[in-house]
């Protein structure tokens, strides 16, 4: 067998046969993809065998028994867990095949666990591919398997774009995508695992295609999420804040904290098998990218759509920083509970509403108004009435009095305020809640802020000035109770804004920031979308998109952190005159400090002025906003911008839909006056198997390597002491990971995790992650591996396949077959990837290899290969071939690493140089192969032969079984006749006598039937092998479940509804199903009579 015989070959040149699709995905898939492996729980098999699931005379389950195996599904999982005991720290590595469990008890030996794999070949040098029976190859071990590869594609420059000989884009198009860049924060999770399988997925088949593909890999610097696990660092190990060692030392702390954790995250990304232009990697803050921030920033201030405002901001008071709506959490709460809060020694109270009472200027009157935040009454400059409610209307002008502070506070009215809800007095406090922040603004009320930046009350609080915000509102409480003000508390179901970096409470602080007008730019979002430009999936994202946009705000950008691009802007310090930090007539921004200069000299001729930044950063939304066409080159109008802008696909979470899609559109269409991208596809969030969003304080966070490489609890236990997180929260997360996994994470392997996570992606509601569903598809790579080495095994050293994947009019009905099945699924494969469809594409794929190819083909080749003349036993082989080379390349985008390894290990097809399957040409319909006769007529043969084999295991009829086929059609008749060598094969050493009846010969005597279809029935010799009366039972159930089927059928068919709204196609299938049921009826009820006449004889 000539094995490594490739070279390198454009992209696109055929190396495999056109091929095509299985059925629908059946209802089985699951419980066969856990349960399958019964009999072969390592996972490991003898040599030439196809992965010990495809044995010699295996039975096809009746009805009945498939019901019993998705029953056992939990069993199933059960034993995979069970499996995973033998995990402990790194990985698990399967060290014995059956064959050698039976040859060691045989000889009373103990087999011997493998030692450690060592990878012999060099990096970035092809892989050397050792022989398949050496100890690690005999069976599929993900760590042999996936490693060796990646170095050398990346080396070969495989995943980098390919151009014509012009340098111009290949006439087959382009395809390209920006990867949506992680947090520089530490390890990545599913999610990330989840986004780079489908990009990767993308990226490859359109590869695969032909096409001239580019996938611009990167990091986010994430300003406050860095900022505050490095600072959160400093404290613990130090001791020391961000203020102790100033600004400059704090940045070069983060740089260096940064180099390191990115090298992690672009590590497991090779690892995952993403195919990243690495040349092309990009980093937020890199220079190219800073140039596109302050260019940005810069034209947008020119046009008046960036300004300086001093407006109410979410502020965390342990950050001291503002932040975005994406960065706050919402707590709901039922009524009064005690939270933790940063700075507190002890819980603080919320979920309660405080009743107390204002004085009314110059009368003995009261007026009484209920907060939730009794601290804020500092604050108020004003009380709200309803105009209507005439429990106030006396009150109307009048003032009420503050007790602490002696300001005088207007009573007003406004329709705001709700004469049903509560005492239907609002208190007013412009400066600290963001509806009363509108209320100050119409009535011109006056802004009074109490807070300092660190969360203490500032001078404007009088006696309670430097005490923490939480301390003062008990002291307040107390205080009210001293004057005769305080009425009384209630619950109050309430939501409670918390930072989710530092999980404090968030207080509306007025600040002067910079700010965006959105209203006209998230017209233009729309638009787009509208006219098509952008396609939205799923639907209900595209809905959402709309929703958010329609009511947009104005776009806070400043944030007071170290970390990020500081704002390119600067204030004009007039010598003599004071200037208002928040008056945007003060500010200039310039492309450097020398262009700011000589604007300011344009504003203010002859004055003397000093220029003072500002020190605060921009949101990091703002510098990811341009990542599309920032990563190739903008503003520099580079060959990349030319090529590739607009990218194709944008592919991200749908919870990021509003906070980063929209803005990328947005300013997309403002910078460069086209769309970012094409197409949005939004996945779904990956949830715990519980439902709860993964959360690095519950311990449900994976690290996509432990599920690749395997890991033992105690090293889960171990990782979460050595991060970031909060000693309280490390106990619940320890406690959490003992519950989820008792024995660690199994290892699974990339291409298992990757096929699993795209088979989650409906496009629909999130995702429950399960880990066995994980591991269970690792048996499948074992499936594929096995079926791969088996096929190798019966090639031959000397085989030599096709030049072409095409018929040679010598194949059997089995090939026809199969050859149907591989074109129609390649055909709905292209299409459902088109469709961005990606559990329907591997569900097809894991038909095709698993039912279609391992599970039936390769078992018929047996018998024609081992008994068939030396034509036959070409045109099997070449059909073997053809069935697996074009299953490999079909599979590749999913399984990249398991496909390159059995790929490698092929012959070559004639003049076939191509150097590896990430060039290979993608599998296509290829209509010489679609044969829906062949497919009809090879499906009667299988439903037989499972008619057989539920009979033969329903009766428990263990050898000499006899059997007759009845056949009612002319073509079932020629099918069954002709094919009786292949029936006889596939079902099962036990069966020693098959025979043929006509339509008009009698039912054979002693018998029990199978109803095949309308069109055929089996029958099985019983009479004195079975207890008659248990049998007469078993016919009368059987035949009252077919008259279930019959009314049902028959009243889907005579449905008017039904009638109008289904085409011809789809009430045939219901016809044939009404057919077969009534068949089934007819021959229980034979069978019925058939055991009443065996009980007189």
């Amino acid at each position: 067998m000539a094995l490594n015989a490739a070279s390198h070959n454009p992209t696109g040149e055929k190396t495999g046969p056109i091929s095509g699709p299985p059925p629908p995905a059946s209802s089985e898939t699951t419980a066969a993809l856990l349960g399958s492996q019964k009999d072969d729980p390592l996972g490991q098999h003898a040599g030439g065998q196809d992965g010990g699931d495809l044995d010699e005379g295996k039975k096809i389950k009746s009805e009945k028994e498939l019901e019993k195996d998705r029953k056992k599904a939990e069993k199933a999982k059960k034993f995979a867990e069970k499996q995973a005991k033998t995990v402990t720290g790194a990985s698990t590595i399967p060290t014995t095949s059956k064959t050698k469990e039976k040859k060691a008890k045989s000889e009373g030996t103990k087999d011997e666990p493998l030692p450690k794999y060592v990878e012999e070949t060099r990096p970035g040098e092809k892989k050397i591919l050792k022989p398949l029976d050496d100890e690690f190859h005999k069976a599929y071990i993900p760590e042999v398997v996936e490693s060796g590869w990646y170095d050398w594609w990346e080396k070969e420059g495989f995943f980098k774009p390919e151009f014509d000989s012009d340098g111009k884009v290949k006439e087959e198009g382009h395809f390209s995508m920006s990867w949506p860049p992680p947090n520089v924060t530490g390890a990545l999770h599913m999610g990330h695992a989840l986004t780079n399988a489908i990009q990767d997925t993308l990226i490859r088949w359109n590869r695969m295609q032909g096409k001239t593909t580019l996938w611009v890999p990167g990091c986010d610097h994430a300003g406050i999420a860095t900022q505050a696990v490095v600072e959160n660092m400093l404290w613990r190990r130090e001791k020391q804040t961000r203020h102790d060692i100033g600004r400059k030392a704090l940045v070069d702390l983060i740089w260096k904290w940064k180099v390191d954790y990115h090298k992690k995250i672009n590590t497991s990304l090779r690892r995952m098998g993403g195919s990243f232009d690495w040349s092309r990697e990009a980093f937020t803050m890199d220079e190219n990218l800073s140039a596109a921030v302050t260019e940005t920033f810069v034209q947008l201030h020119e046009e008046g759509i960036i300004y300086r405002a001093n407006r109410l901001v979410n502020w965390d008071a342990k950050l001291t920083t503002s932040l975005s709506n994406l960065e706050v959490v919402n707590k709901e709460l039922e009524g009064r509970t005690l939270l933790d809060v940063p700075g507190y020694d002890r819980k603080v109270e919320f979920g309660v509403i405080t009743h107390f009472q204002y004085e009314i200027e110059g009368s003995d009157e009261r007026i009484e108004i209920a907060t939730t935040r009794p601290e804020t009454m500092l604050g108020d400059t004003a009380i709200v009435v309803n105009p209507k409610d005439s429990r106030y209307v006396h009150l109307h002008g009048k003032n009420a009095k503050h007790p602490f502070l002696g300001r005088l506070m207007p009573i007003i009215t406004d329709d705001y305020a709700d004469p049903e809800f509560g005492t239907g007095a609002v208190k007013i406090t412009p400066a600290h809640d963001f509806n009363d922040f509108a209320i100050g603004q119409k009535h011109k009320l006056e802004f009074i802020n109490i807070l300092n930046d660190d969360g203490t009350l500032n001078q404007n609080c009088g006696s309670f000035a430097g005490m923490k915000r939480f301390d003062a509102r008990y002291k307040i409480i107390e205080a009210l109770k001293e004057k005769g003000l305080y009425v009384k508390w209630d619950h109050n179901k309430m939501t409670v804004p918390m930072s989710e970096r530092s999980k404090d409470i968030i207080e509306p602080l007025l600040k002067p920031q910079w700010w965006m007008r959105m209203g006209g730019l998230a017209d233009v979002a729309m638009k787009a979308v509208k006219d098509g430009e952008i396609k939205i999936r799923p639907e209900f994202a595209e809905k959402s998109y709309f929703k958010w946009l329609e009511g947009i705000n104005d776009w806070c950008l400043s944030r007071q952190l170290w970390w990020g691009h500081q704002a390119p802007a600067y204030f004009i310090e007039l010598e003599g005159e004071p200037g208002d930090d928040s008056d945007g007539q003060r500010w200039v921004t310039g492309r450097t400090e020398a262009a700011a200069e000589e604007k300011a000299n344009a504003k203010y001729p002859g004055r003397k002025f000093k220029l003072r930044r500002d020190p605060d950063v921009l949101d990091t939304w703002f510098s990811s906003g341009q990542w599309p066409y920032s990563t190739l080159g903008w503003p520099r109008q580079s060959d990349d911008l030319k090529n590739f802008y607009p990218t194709s696909v944008m592919e991200t979470g749908w919870d990021i839909l509003f906070f980063w899609v929209s803005r990328m559109i947005m300013m997309g269409l403002k910078m460069t006056g086209q769309v970012p991208f094409r197409e949005v596809y939004c996945h779904s969030l990956i949830r715990d198997s519980e439902g709860r969003k993964m959360s690095k304080s519950l311990g449900n966070v994976i690290d996509p390597i432990d599920i690749m490489e395997g890991l033992g609890l105690e090293a889960l236990h171990k990782k979460l002491k050595e991060g970031n997180l909060d000693p309280k929260e490390v106990v619940k997360a320890t406690q959490f990971q003992k519950t989820a996994f008792p024995d660690g994470i199994p290892e699974c392997g990339a291409d298992a995790m990757r096929f699993g996570l795209i088979n989650y992606s409906t496009g629909g509601s999130d995702i429950n992650f399960d880990i066995k569903v994980m591991h269970g598809y690792r048996r499948f790579c074992n499936k594929i591996y096995q079926a791969t080495k088996f096929v190798l095994g019966n090639l031959g050293s000397s085989f030599i396949p096709e030049a072409t994947p095409t018929k040679t009019g010598h194949e059997s009905l089995a090939e026809q077959w199969i050859l149907h099945k591989l074109t129609i699924a390649c055909k709905e494969i292209n299409q459902n990837l088109a469709d961005r469809d990606f559990s329907a594409a591997t569900n097809i794929a894991y038909q095709y290899w698993y039912t279609a190819l391992c599970d039936t083909y390769i078992e018929n080749s047996k018998s024609l290969i081992n008994d068939g003349d030396a034509e036959t036993q070409l045109s099997a082989k070449n059909t073997l071939y053809t069935a697996l080379e074009a299953g490999l390349t079909m599979i590749h985008p999913f399984m990249p690493f398991l496909t390159e390894e059995l790929w490698q290990r092929l012959p070559r097809r004639p003049h076939d140089t191509c150097l590896s399957i990430v060039k290979a040409a993608y599998p296509t319909y290829n209509a010489s192969l679609d044969d829906p006769a062949a497919e009809e007529a090879y499906e009667l043969v299988l439903a037989v032969s499972k008619g057989i084999r539920s009979l033969m295991g329903e009766y428990a009829i263990k050898d000499n079984g006899t059997l007759h086929i009845q056949l009612f059609t002319p073509t079932a008749h020629k099918t069954c006749n002709s094919q009786l060598s292949s029936i006889r094969s596939l079902s099962g050493k036990a069966v020693s006598q098959i025979s043929i009846l006509n339509p008009e010969d009698s039912r054979p005597r002693g018998c029990v039937p199978f109803a095949v279809s309308a069109s055929a029935t089996v029958f099985l010799l019983v009479k004195g092998r079975v207890d008659i009366d248990q049998e007469i039972e078993k016919a009368k159930k059987k035949m009252a479940r077919a008259g279930e089927m019959v009314k049902k059928q028959e009243g889907i068919l005579h449905d008017e509804n039904y009638n109008k709204k289904v085409g011809e196609e789809l009430k045939e299938v219901e016809r044939r199903k009404l057919r077969d049921a009534l068949k089934e009826v007819e021959e229980m009820q034979k069978a019925v009579e058939e055991f009443e006449r065996l009980k007189i004889e």
